[in-house]
C-alpha cells in the first residue's frame, strides 16, 4: 500500500495555484450536495444521521486520498440503504460494524489481488433493475418518514401501510403532526423541482436539495411546527461507536459470510460502475480499478471500526465534482474537511433540520433511480434483458436486495448458458438434394438435437449436404457424431458433402489412418 499512498501524494500535489482554486471551489459545491445526502441516506438506513456524516468524512479524507479515480467522490450510497436497514432492523445497529469491517477486508483483498475489473462484469439489466428496485423501496419507505412515521419492515408492508398513513394520519385534515411533516416535505420537493427547472445558468451548481432543506427548515422554525428534527450529538466523539464481536452472536456463520459478501459485492459494483462513468466524463484521469477497490476496502474497514455507514463511490457527487471543475483528488479530500467542520462547528444548526425534509430529498433521489429510458435501451436487444430487469426490480421490492440481485444474476447466467449452448438445425430439400443447416454452438449438449436432425435425412438418390459454416463453435463430441453418421451413409452408397474445413481435415485424417 505504500506505493499507492506515495502515488496518491504525487497526484495530489504540484498542480499549481489555479488548479488549487478550482479544486477548492469544486469541493465546496460537492460538500453542499453531499451534506443532505449523507444524513438522508443514514435516515433511510435506519441509522443516526451522524453516521452518514462520518462516512462522508472518511470517504473524503481517507478514500479521497487513496482513490484510483482521483475525481470520484465516496460516501454513503442509497444503493446500500436497503440492505443496511434490514440488517439493523433484524440484528441491531451494533451488528453493522463487524460485518462492515469484514466486507471492507474482502474489498481490500480483492483490490490487492487485482480483481477490480471483474467486479464490473455484471449484466447492465441486473444493475439497472437493482437500482430501480432500490429506488422504489426508498420511495415507499421514505413516504412514511415524510409523514413523521416509522417505515415498515419490508417493501410489501410499506406499500400496504401507505393506506393507513394517508387515511389514518394525513386525512382528514385536522392539524395533525403528519400534516405538518407532509407540508415540510412538499415544500422541500417543490423548491427542488422549481430550482431544477428554472435555475439560472450561472447558479447551475447550487444544489436544489440544500435550498429545499433550507426553505423547509425556515418554514418549520417560523411556524413553530412540531415535527421531528434530526439528532446530531454534541461532539464528534459521541458519534463514534466501536464494534463488538458480541453483536454477532445472533447470526450464524453462513449469515455473517453472506451479508459481508453482499455488502462487499454491491458496494464494489456500484463503486466501479461509478468510476467508469467518471472516466467517460473527462479525459484527464484514467481509473485504476484495483486501487479504487482497495481504497474502498480501507474506507469500509474504518467505517465499520467507528460504527458508521458503508460507503461506495457515488455517481451524483462524483459527476457534480467533475462538472464543478475539479482537477485533482484535492477536491474530494477537501469536501471531507468541510464535512468535518460542519459537524464540529455547526452541529446546532444541523439539529434544526426536519427529518421529513431529508426524507423528501431521498424520495427525489429514489424517483431518479427508476429510469424508464433504461428499459427502452434494453428493449433494443430483445425481450430477455427487459424481463431480467423487471425480475430483478420486482424481486428486490417483494423480498430483499440480495435475493433480487441473485435472481437477476441467475437469469443472466441462464441466458448466457442458452446462448453458448443453443444450436439450430434445419433440413431443406432442394433440386433432389438434401441440405442440413447447422448454426449456433455445437457442444456435447447439442448431440441429441444433431442426431435428431440427421436421423430425419431420407435416402432419395440425391446427395446430402451438411452445412456447418454457420457454427460459431463445434467440439469433438459433435464432430464424432457427424463423422459416424457420414460413414454409415457412405457405406450404404449415399453421397455426403460436409461443408466445413475442420470436419474435412478431421475426416481425411481418420481415412488416412485407416488406409495405413
Amino acid at each position: 500500500m505504500s506505493t499507492t499512498l506515495g502515488h496518491a501524494v504525487k497526484e495530489t500535489t504540484g498542480k499549481g495555484r489555479g488548479s488549487f482554486v478550482r479544486d477548492l471551489s469544486a469541493s465546496l459545491v460537492v460538500f453542499l450536495v453531499a451534506l443532505p445526502l449523507c444524513m438522508g441516506i443514514a435516515l433511510a438506513s435506519g441509522m443516526p444521521p451522524a453516521t452518514g456524516l462520518i462516512t462522508g468524512m472518511i470517504g473524503g479524507l481517507v478514500v479521497g486520498f487513496m482513490a484510483g479515480q482521483p475525481l470520484q467522490v465516496s460516501g454513503p450510497a442509497a444503493g446500500l440503504a436497503v440492505i443496511v436497514f434490514e440488517l439493523v432492523r433484524e440484528h441491531g445497529i451494533a451488528s453493522l460494524g463487524p460485518l462492515l469491517m469484514l466486507a471492507g477486508a474482502i474489498q481490500l483483498v480483492a483490490g490487492l489481488l487485482k480483481t477490480g475489473r471483474w467486479f464490473r462484469a455484471i449484466s447492465p439489466e441486473v444493475i439497472h433493475g437493482m437500482l430501480a428496485g432500490i429506488g422504489i423501496l426508498i420511495v415507499i419507505q421514505q413516504f412514511h418518514v415524510v409523514l413523521d412515521r416509522s417505515p415498515k419492515h419490508s417493501g410489501p408492508a410499506n406499500i400496504i401501510g401507505m393506506w393507513d398513513a394517508i387515511f389514518g394520519g394525513l386525512f382528514p385534515l385536522n392539524g395533525s403532526k403528519e400534516e405538518a411533516a407532509a407540508l415540510v416535505g412538499i415544500v422541500t420537493m417543490a423548491v427542488m423541482i422549481l430550482w431544477e427547472k428554472f435555475r439560472p445558468a450561472k447558479l447551475k451548481l447550487v444544489p436544489g436539495a440544500l435550498l429545499g432543506i433550507t426553505a423547509a427548515t425556515m418554514l418549520a422554525q417560523g411556524m413553530h411546527l412540531g415535527v421531528n428534527r434530526i439528532k446530531v450529538p454534541e461532539n464528534l466523539t459521541q458519534m463514534i461507536s466501536l464494534p463488538s464481536l458480541g453483536a454477532l452472536q445472533g447470526l450464524s456463520l453462513s449469515s455473517i459470510a453472506g451479508t459481508a459478501l453482499a455488502l462487499a459485492f454491491i458496494a464494489s459494483a456500484e463503486t466501479l460502475l461509478s468510476a467508469a462513468a467518471v472516466e467517460q466524463m473527462q479525459t484527464r484521469w484514467k481509473t485504476n480499478y484495483d486501487r479504487e477497490l482497495a481504497a474502498q476496502g480501507v474506507g469500509n474497514i474504518l467505517c465499520g471500526l467507528v460504527g458508521a455507514l458503508p460507503m461506495t463511490g457515488v455517481i451524483v457527487r462524483s459527476s457534480t465534482n467533475v462538472q464543478a471543475g475539479a482537477e485533482t483528488k484535492r477536491s474530494a479530500i477537501l469536501h471531507g474537511v468541510w464535512m468535518l467542520i460542519s459537524v464540529v462547528v455547526f452541529a446546532s444548526v444541523l439539529r434544526l433540520i426536519p427529518t421529513a425534509s431529508l426524507a423528501a430529498v431521498l424520495i427525489f433521489v429514489g424517483i431518479r433511480l427508476v429510469k424508464p429510458s433504461e428499459v427502452r435501451k434494453l428493449a433494443r436487444f430483445g425481450k430477455v434483458p427487459v424481463l431480467i430487469y423487471f425480475a430483478s426490480m420486482l424481486t428486490i421490492v417483494a423480498t430483499d436486495l440480495l435475493t433480487g440481485v441473485l435472481v437477476g444474476v441467475t437469469l443472466s447466467l441462464m441466458r448466457l448458458l442458452y446462448t453458448v449452448t443453443h444450436l439450430e438445425a434445419r433440413i431443406v430439400e432442394q433440386e433432389g438434394d438434401t441440405h442440413v443447416h447447422l448454426s449456433g454452438i455445437g457442444t456435447f449438449i447439442s448431440i441429441p438435437k444433431i442426431t435428431q436432425a440427421l436421423d430425419q435425412v431420407k435416402a432419395n438418390g440425391g446427395a446430402v449436404h451438411v452445412h456447418c459454416s454457420e457454427l460459431r463453435y463445434i467440439d469433438h463430441a459433435c464432430i464424432e457424431v457427424i463423422e459416424s453418421w457420414t460413414e454409415r451413409l457412405e457405406q450404404n452408397g449415399q453421397m455426403v458433402h460436409i461443408e466445413m474445413e475442420k470436419l474435412h481435415l478431421r475426416y481425411r485424417a481418420r481415412v488416412s489412418e485407416t488406409v495405413i
